[in-house]
């Protein structure tokens, strides 16, 4: 039986869709530094360090990652860290948050499934483990109501996507698939012209008239609706029960064979940060748009803030089954080969917490370590 999934009511804003502060990018250039000093991410007070100095955690500035929002805002997180120190960096798109993990720029991530199942399946199953769930749904397809008033007008248009590779990629290349039109995966020509931008540009690039519409996540998915943009298609209306993996937690596997207590006490900072924002979603929603405004130096505005939320879950469950979909899904666009996947996840840590916590434990699908 799965945990307790909280609906993530009127919405955490996530600054994809706004243009993001200079802030200092990691020594491998990943990503950019997170403002931490504002976001009571501070090492505990007379804390104890674990067996690491510091935890180095990626995610994205988006609703879609508002485990990592409110846990790094609030110091959830960092509280059961004690004297180890969190050092927050943030991504555009789940390709180039794998690239950090394997260049040890992080440590662990909240990062889509299908970067996931990538950076698994071309490490040989060395490189990561998925240890948690972070959130499900969030995700839509929304379009000029001027150019497209119906899904069959798609065709000959122009629609983004964060990256080439990302989740919200490989479910659109997917989709296309599934009407019977062809698209090449790694340019994005064909029947769609499927133009691969970075969330913080796509509402410029629609303003200006460059593209159709988007796949994307919230909250880029809300200000496009705030540019005029109308929402066609709901990705969780494709999906059994409307739940899907959007949010997972993984870790470097080197990090987690040398410090299994830094990524025991990283899970438990998640596990009480989704309690905290299922008791408080108002409180959880400030928290994460002062997160968002630290990140992009201005917080997202009530209309874009609420619609956005209504759409997200947050959960511990992986829900791994719909991972295991979205691999075909992978394979089936031609950015995959067929995966072998067991061993990508490791669930045993936050099992024993959810245990501990008298929550019901979550499964593996059949993909875990042996």
């Amino acid at each position: 039986m799965p945990a307790p999934r909280s609906t993530v009511r009127r919405g955490l804003a996530a600054v994809a869709a706004l243009p993001l502060l200079a802030l200092a990018a990691t020594a491998c250039g990943y990503g950019s530094q997170a403002k931490d000093d504002e976001a009571k991410a501070n090492v505990s007070v007379g804390g104890k360090k674990l067996s690491s100095d510091t935890v180095k955690i990626g995610y994205f500035p988006n609703l879609t990652h508002a485990t990592a929002l409110v846990g790094v805002q609030e110091g959830t997180i960092q509280k059961e860290l004690g004297g180890t120190r969190v050092e927050s960096t943030t991504f555009n798109a789940g390709p180039s948050e794998i690239e950090a993990l394997n260049a040890g720029s992080i440590d662990i991530g909240f990062i889509g499934p299908s970067p996931s199942i990538n950076g698994y399946s071309r490490s040989q199953g060395k490189g990561l483990r998925i240890i948690s769930g972070s959130a499900s749904g969030g995700v839509k397809l929304v379009v000029n109501p001027d150019r497209i008033k119906t899904l069959d007008d798609l065709k000959g248009k122009k629609i983004a996507t964060p990256q080439v590779g990302n989740t919200q990629d490989v479910a659109f290349l997917n989709w296309i698939s599934e009407k019977g039109w062809k698209v090449d995966a790694q340019s994005g020509k064909g029947d769609i012209s499927v133009v691969r931008s970075d969330n913080k540009v796509t509402p410029d690039a629609y303003r200006s008239g460059d593209l159709d519409g988007a796949w994307v996540p919230e909250p880029t998915a809300s200000k496009l609706v705030s540019e005029g943009a109308k929402v066609l298609l709901d990705e969780k209306d494709l999906w059994p029960d409307k739940k899907f993996v959007i949010t997972n937690i993984i870790v470097s596997q080197k990090f987690l064979d040398e410090h299994p207590d830094v990524v025991e006490a990283v899970l438990k900072g998640s596990v009480a940060t989704n309690k905290w924002i299922n008791a408080n979603p108002e409180k959880a929603k400030a928290s994460a748009n002062r997160a968002l405004e630290n990140l992009s130096g201005k917080p997202l505005p009530q209309e874009i803030l609420d619609p956005a939320w209504e759409s997200i879950e947050i959960t511990d469950d992986p829900l791994a089954q719909t991972l295991k979909t979205q691999a075909g899904h992978s394979v089936k666009s031609g950015l995959l080969k067929e995966p072998n996947l067991q061993g990508i996840y490791d669930l045993g840590p936050l099992n024993k917490i959810l245990k501990a916590e008298g929550l019901p434990e979550v499964a593996d699908a059949g993909l875990g370590v042996k």
